[in-house]
């Protein structure tokens, strides 16, 4: 039974969540603020976390920030009033990997919460253990880093931002469409649209330092990972 700990200071909002994820088989942990889920996880880490944004005490981005400080892996859902791109832009840059807008549909909510479970799942299995190249970066998947042998900072990536590179990977040179991808690292069942696929990229883009451009987009078709930009760890 997966364990999902979240938090949401409506209490009548908090009480409905907790019955739905309860009533399809999920071990609930109610939180009121992002202070009590920050407490909760460190007493027993989630299977997956689930926050809303606007908290008292901590927000869900101060929560967000913190639990990725140690904890690369674990699935992390935004739930926000807010579709402002800026919002989404921050809670992807600090590790989020989905966002739901209030108000959902319950079936909403539980599609989301089982697709991110099962992608970590896929995620922690025995391939994760690869390492390769991308350009320059060194992908280290068991970790959840990313090296960019430039001379900046080794990088945490989130479970969507190693989805995607090893995507790309696995297919260096073949264009991917926006569809293809969407359905292979955030699931064939995501309600979302391409901007959020977009909006990953760039992560990833930025987090490849100076081999950014290994990633290239095709106009109208998708994106590639340029064959010539891929390599094992025995390539210098």
């Amino acid at each position: 039974m997966a364990f999902v700990i979240f938090a949401e200071d409506d209490e009548t909002l908090r009480d409905g969540i907790a019955v739905a994820l309860e009533s399809a088989g999920y071990e609930a942990q109610a939180c009121a603020d992002g202070a009590e889920a920050l407490a909760a996880v460190g007493r027993r880490r989630p299977d997956l976390l689930l926050l809303d944004i606007m908290m008292p005490r901590k927000s869900g981005f101060d929560v967000c920030a913190e639990v990725r400080r140690t904890d690369p892996a674990l699935p992390i859902i935004f739930l926000t009033a807010k579709a402002d791109e800026t919002d989404q832009v921050l809670g992807l840059g600090l590790g989020a990997d989905d966002f739901i807008a209030k108000p959902f549909r319950v079936k909403v909510l539980l599609a989301r919460v089982a697709a991110a479970l099962r992608r970590a799942a896929v995620s922690s299995g025995p391939a994760a253990g690869e390492s390769f190249r991308v350009g320059r970066a060194i992908v280290d998947a068991r970790r959840f880093s990313l090296d960019p042998c430039d001379g900046t900072p080794v990088q945490t990536l989130s479970v969507r931002e190693l989805g995607l590179l090893r995507a790309f990977a696995a297919h260096p040179g073949e264009v991917l469409s926006r569809d293809r991808l969407l359905d292979d690292v955030w699931g064939v069942d995501y309600s979302g649209g391409p901007r959020t696929l977009d909006q990953h990229v760039l992560q990833v883009r930025k987090k490849l330092g100076s081999s950014a451009d290994a990633i290239e987009t095709v106009h109208r078709a998708g994106y590639r990972l340029r064959s010539a930009c891929l390599g094992d760890l025995t390539r210098p």
